[in-house]
């Protein structure tokens, strides 16, 4: 999102001091700015800047104790209550393995973060917040109720950094489908001979597709586009039944996994919301273009998915039967998705 010129740091305190109750980051869309530019004016007055190293920043996180760990794309949001395990940092990607707290890191895609504090009629609130080049949020930690705050400062102190206002990189689009029928056969017998589902991305490279446009060529057995409504269909399955599902909520530089069987489902509008206790799911059901049932084939059996795209191309979200040491599958959920409408008219 470009930064809008013609506000000054003191014009987006005004007009934030006109509207403190607004969303941070639907005041920044109000406006034509990004969330990072909106915290960069008030540095110095509830915000300081800190490092986005993620092996330091995190390393601080289990200080607090029980947090709520928060990543979002532009149609959904995940919220997940727990305490942050080690963070492992890899050559490409970096992860915290622990439960609830499932995460997946791409670091080269954090390069701001800040320490928030903002002061309300229920009394002050804590975060830590990461950006990337567009200014737009990759990952937030909030404190809560259950959170050790008296930590608070000595973290801010360990982590501040000198940090300047910056002009914000446009938001890159989504990669728009690349589909390759001339080479539909050999992603078939490649896809056929997969053995992990993290083959799946360096395949369809090879092959010049991405993930959407290789699950609009590869057809069955491996794909089925469905209706639209499956995803919440699907959730809706899994309360009734019991069964745990993995949902999988990101953006370019961080995916948030959650585990467990949806209990409270409740749809308000365009929202289809998850309300359980340590964990809430919000669902922009409206921008939702393309659902695919995915099977993907690993040593330890059949992957499954349910994958939702928008009209972009962008990816939504993926849920996943949740997978035990012995099978990348879940039969109560294959079953969930056997069962799901397909598409009226497929792409």
């Amino acid at each position: 999102m470009p930064k809008d010129i013609h506000l000054t740091a003191a014009d987006i305190r005004s007009l934030r001091a006109e509207n403190p109750k607004l969303r941070i980051r639907d005041f920044a869309t109000q406006h034509g700015l990004s969330e990072a530019a909106v915290l960069d004016a008030h540095i110095g007055q509830g915000v300081t800047p800190i490092t986005a190293d993620l092996t330091t920043a995190l390393a601080q996180v289990p200080r607090f104790g029980k947090v709520m760990a928060l990543t979002r794309n532009d149609h959904v949001v995940s919220e997940v209550h727990g305490v942050y395990g080690e963070y492992r940092a890899g050559e490409r990607a970096g992860m915290i393995l622990s439960r609830p707290i499932d995460m997946r890191y791409f670091p080269r895609h954090f390069v701001r973060a800040y320490a928030v504090e903002r002061h309300t009629d229920e009394g002050p609130r804590h975060s830590l917040q990461f950006f990337d080049h567009s200014g737009d949020a990759m990952h937030k930690v909030h404190l809560t109720g259950a959170s050790d705050a008296s930590v608070w400062q000595d973290v801010v102190n360990t982590l501040r950094v000198d940090l300047r206002p910056a002009d914000y990189e446009p938001r890159p689009m989504p990669e728009a489908p690349k589909e390759n029928y001339d080479k539909a056969d050999r992603l078939r017998e490649q896809w056929a001979a997969m053995t992990d589902t993290h083959q799946f991305l360096g395949l369809v490279d090879r092959l010049k597709m991405n993930r959407l446009g290789a699950y609009r060529v590869a057809g069955a057995p491996y794909v089925r586009q469905l209706d639209t409504g499956a995803v919440m269909e699907a959730l809706e399955q899994a309360a009734l039944r019991e069964v745990p599902v993995m949902t999988f909520v990101g953006n370019q530089g961080c995916i948030q996994i959650h585990s467990g069987a949806p209990q409270n489902i409740k749809v308000m509008g365009p929202w289809f919301n998850i309300l359980d206790n340590g964990f809430n799911l919000h669902l922009r059901t409206d921008p939702i273009a393309e659902v695919y049932a995915v099977e993907k084939p690993t040593r330890r059996g059949m992957a499954v998915s349910v994958e939702a795209f928008d009209a972009m191309g962008g990816l939504i979200l993926q849920i996943f039967g949740v997978r035990t040491r012995e099978e990348d599958h879940y039969a109560g959920w294959n079953d969930i998705v056997r069962a799901l409408p397909n598409a009226a008219v497929a792409v």
